[in-house]
């Protein structure tokens, strides 16, 4: 039996506690349940804190500890929970929990680090150099504060040597059923995931994700050129025909474009365009062909290729997944 020891913290989201211990306590129990067959309980899942002393969780709930981080003596895995408080003041608040992971990566030891909870990871240092994603929405702020640290938040879980990373804050369940396989193989992980009736092996955070088109800035062409594709962005846009529009060249316009947005105008057009498709996937019953031509595309597999390039999904799975249940 593997042992779990989740690292609880005031002000840490609940279910990234909770449901990280149920996943993990039910593994080889409610499957075989189902199926009339022996239990056979694969993980041992204990709860500790600072000082062995209940925490309580950003929704108010409080969650008693079974020990305390001194009392550690063995773990086959330490996971870190999302941060649901402010994360920079929770971090300051934590200084036990930091030398904690600085200890364990000494030791080898597994770790894994969910949503914003990744922070402490990147705080402790254990991230230096390798590998890690966070949640889509704090991604900047992750970049800036941690700059050796090699984040690709469009993964929803990332490993690097024996740190693993989950994205988005209900993410737990993927990075429990990676460890689950990890530990037990595939069919274990795949048996939890269908009896707790939740997907396996998302990959991504894209379709989740906001997309960054609105960065803001102060350059009054820019915006000017961004208000004009706005309202155009349809139309067959000819970058040479845009920037005589705006009385500019087109080597100054992109200049422009990528100070301001860091992205050049073509791209920005493509972003205008696939978050147009996206609103009317998610919100109409268009047919892909009519909302394909209502943003500006004409060849459906160029189309595709984008938008899944933006997302991560398709059209159609983007459409079963996140459309308005009419």
């Amino acid at each position: 039996m593997k042992k779990i020891v989740i690292l609880a913290f005031n002000g840490a989201l609940a279910s990234a506690i909770t449901g990280v211990t149920d996943l993990f306590s039910m593994a080889g129990v409610s499957w075989n349940r189902i199926w009339n067959q022996d239990i056979q309980r694969l993980f041992q899942v204990e709860i500790a804190s600072a000082d062995g002393r209940p925490i309580q969780c950003i929704n108010g709930l409080k969650i008693q500890a079974d020990l305390s981080f001194d009392q550690i003596s063995h773990a086959d895995v330490l996971i870190v929970p999302t941060i649901g408080a402010p994360i920079i003041e929770t971090l300051a608040r934590n200084s036990a929990l930091l030398k904690l992971l600085q200890k364990a990566e000494q030791d080898n030891q597994l770790i894994a680090g969910n949503c914003t909870g990744n922070f402490f990871l990147a705080e402790a240092g254990i991230l230096n150099g390798k590998y890690a994603t966070t949640h889509w929405g704090f991604q900047q702020l992750f970049a800036e504060r941690y700059p050796l640290v090699k984040l690709n938040a469009d993964q929803l879980i990332t490993r690097d040597q024996q740190v693993y990373c989950a994205g988005g804050g209900l993410a737990w369940f993927d990075l429990g059923l990676h460890l689950i396989e990890r530990f037990y193989g595939f069919e274990a992980a795949m048996q939890t995931a269908k009896s707790f009736v939740i997907d396996y092996r998302r990959d991504s955070q894209l379709s989740y994700s906001l997309m960054k088109i609105g960065k803001p800035h102060h350059d009054v062409l820019v915006q000017k050129i961004q208000d004009w594709i706005e309202l155009h962005f349809q139309q067959n846009i000819n970058l040479d025909d845009l920037a005589a529009q705006f009385n500019v060249t087109v080597r100054t316009m992109i200049r422009r474009f990528n100070a301001a947005l860091d992205v050049p105008p073509n791209q920005y057009v493509q972003a205008i365009r696939i978050e147009a498709a996206r609103k009317r996937l998610e919100e109409t019953e268009q047919s892909l062909e009519l909302i394909m031509q209502e943003v500006g595309y004409s060849d459906p597999s160029s189309f595709r290729r984008l938008f899944h390039k933006k997302t991560g999904l398709n059209p159609i799975e983007y459409r079963r997944r996140f459309s308005r249940r009419f």
